[in-house]
């Protein structure tokens, strides 16, 4: 039985990165279009995305993400994609600028958090972000085991 297609305007997930949030300190998201070719796209509808070791950078005034795995879709035949290849980030010019100030003047990060499709069109979410040094995660597990037990010992028995 096919899957039931989303409804139109929800989002799709297709891949997430689980690992942003614990290695850097997100301060702020915004929402990318990708520029993909068509094997590209057939390939991210069958789910075969990575966003493990993505980072977006700053290159003649625009914005590309590298490092995006997308692998090589199965019945392209001879025309099919190299899967790191570089992507440009589709954005409004004031975001652009916005993101390459803070990229630039803060030293902070582009982390690619989520790919997916939203109405048709693959988009990827990026965060602005800061990394984590070893003592701020070890201080956020704490925080969370402390949440956590504090949770287990309200809970009605």
């Amino acid at each position: 039985m096919p899957s039931p297609k989303p409804a139109p305007g929800e989002r799709t997930s297709i891949a997430r990165n689980k690992r942003a949030r614990h290695d850097y300190e997100i301060t702020d998201t915004w929402e990318a279009g990708i520029a993909l070719l068509g094997s590209e796209v057939k390939s991210l509808r069958a789910g075969r995305a990575n966003l493990g070791d993505a980072y977006g950078i700053v290159r003649d005034g625009e914005l590309y993400l590298l490092n995006l795995h997308i692998a090589p879709y199965s019945h392209a035949g001879y025309v099919n994609h190299d899967p790191t290849r570089t992507r440009k980030l589709l954005l409004h010019r004031g975001e652009i600028r916005r993101l390459i100030g803070a990229v630039e003047r803060k030293g902070l990060t582009l982390v690619p958090l989520e790919l997916y499709f939203q109405r048709g069109l693959a988009k990827v979410s990026i965060g602005l972000g800061r990394g984590k040094k070893l003592h701020d995660k070890r201080d956020d597990a704490k925080a969370k085991d402390a949440a956590r037990d504090i949770a287990r010992a309200l809970r009605p028995r």
